[in-house]
């Protein structure tokens, strides 16, 4: 394993490894002081280095991160296993322009009135930082990995048969 992860200020390889993974789950704080999570579809990942998601504007994430805006994104694509760990602040807000850029019609399910619907918020994540971990899924990519460990009595480093970096914008 590498002694060092890799650090970054770039965000497009982050944008590029959730870009395919549909859904997030975003962590908050409840009144309580614990953490609680749900499952969220990002929308268009890379617009303005901030991550994006359409939510009721009377849902508890609002109320919880009008309270504390710190939360934490986690992406997960078993087949391809990437996954993605995004921490930032969270602001909730009503603005029609953003919300007619983000709306598809599949998000008529949660919002019958469509994008005129005056329940609809704009869920922003500003990224603080992340950290993802791409590990190739084929078999010839983890035959190598064990080969060279029998051979040379070493475990694979992280970027022998991984990719795996923090992301910290500037």
């Amino acid at each position: 394993m590498s002694d060092k992860t890799p650090v970054t200020h770039d965000l497009t390889q982050l944008f590029e490894k959730i870009k395919d993974v549909r859904m997030a789950m975003l962590t908050t704080t409840d009144e309580h002081g614990s953490l609680h999570s749900r499952p969220m579809a990002t929308i268009n990942p890379g617009k303005d280095e901030a991550l994006y998601f359409l939510t009721d504007i009377n849902s508890a994430k609002v109320y919880e991160v009008k309270k504390d805006s710190q939360v934490n994104l986690s992406y997960s694509n078993p087949e391809s296993n990437v996954y993605v760990s995004v921490s930032g602040r969270a602001n909730a807000f009503r603005d029609e322009a953003k919300i007619a850029e983000l709306w598809s019609e599949p998000m008529r399910a949660w919002f019958p009135k469509g994008k005129e619907d005056p329940s609809i918020s704009v869920l922003k994540v500003t990224i603080d930082k992340a950290e993802y971990w791409d590990s190739p899924s084929s078999l010839l990519s983890r035959a190598y990995g064990y080969v060279r460990a029998v051979v040379t009595g070493e475990a694979s480093k992280d970027d022998d048969v991984n990719q795996h970096a923090q992301v910290q914008p500037k």
